[in-house]
């Protein structure tokens, strides 16, 4: 057998937004197309997608009616921060924010309108030196601008982090001006502060703590809490890098920029 190209052919409700989800973010272009069918493909070595809408007769009976599920389309790509960062500012759907497995494989997911996942991924190469030792290379991080988010209540800069090598945990510093006030919200992964400079005051399920340089204080995950600088303040923040934000009486999650 000699085969000249890969093909996955994926059902889904809606052609169309597939379509355009492909094209916009992952640089795929339509070969053909017709009412309920569209070919994508790339003048690279991706696989080529077809997009077929469900209950098209072409399909075997008894998947007419069955949607793409439980699958997961990757491709192995080349400066994969750079290409998170590109979908981000274009407002791709990341559903899975950059981390990196103890396999050495690096990852991202988004989910398309018809809830198809596609994952861009990087392999890291072992150095031959650490090969039978049970410790990675030791990363060293830098703070940078690129890594600093500045809200009206506070700076965040953004220190460990899937983006810049950690696989599980994220850190930054926070630094509030003194009078500050944080939203309040909560968080869906535990935090551990340690207050480095100045005094804080932590309101946390309606009980409020007094934090002073040189303490460090727990905030459990979703707890409604809001954060007061009496005085100017830095603290140093350790999370699960998969934590989200949310705030009460709105709906949805918010991902916390200075630590994807």
């Amino acid at each position: 057998m000699n085969v000249s190209a890969s093909t996955l052919s994926l059902t889904v409700a809606d052609v169309d937004v597939s379509r355009d989800f492909f094209r916009t973010h992952l640089g795929y272009e339509v070969a053909m197309a017709d009412d309920g069918f569209c070919s994508l493909t790339r003048e690279d070595g991706a696989v080529g997608v077809v997009l077929l809408r469900k209950g098209t007769d072409v399909l075997p009976t008894e998947q007419r009616d069955r949607e793409a599920a439980g699958l997961i389309i990757a491709f192995t790509v080349t400066d994969l921060a750079g290409e998170e960062a590109r979908l981000r500012a274009v407002g791709a759907p990341i559903t899975m924010p950059l981390r990196e497995e103890p396999w050495g494989e690096r990852l991202f997911q988004m989910t398309d309108p018809n809830g198809v996942v596609v994952q861009l991924v990087e392999w890291t190469v072992p150095d031959p030196g650490t090969r039978g030792s049970q410790c990675a290379a030791v990363r060293v991080i830098t703070p940078s601008a690129d890594g600093v988010t500045v809200s009206p209540n506070a700076t965040m800069t953004g220190l460990a982090a899937p983006s810049r090598g950690s696989a599980e945990l994220s850190t930054w510093t926070v630094t509030m001006a003194s009078g500050a006030t944080g939203p309040e919200h909560s968080i869906s992964r535990e935090q551990v502060w340690t207050l480095s400079a100045g005094v804080l005051e932590v309101t946390c399920d309606g009980r409020t703590e007094r934090v002073v340089a040189g303490q460090t204080f727990i905030l459990p995950p979703d707890s409604v809490r809001r954060i007061h600088a009496p005085e100017q303040a830095e603290a140093h923040v350790a999370m699960r890098c998969d934590g989200v934000a949310s705030v009460p009486d709105t709906e949805g999650t918010r991902e916390l920029p200075w630590a994807l």
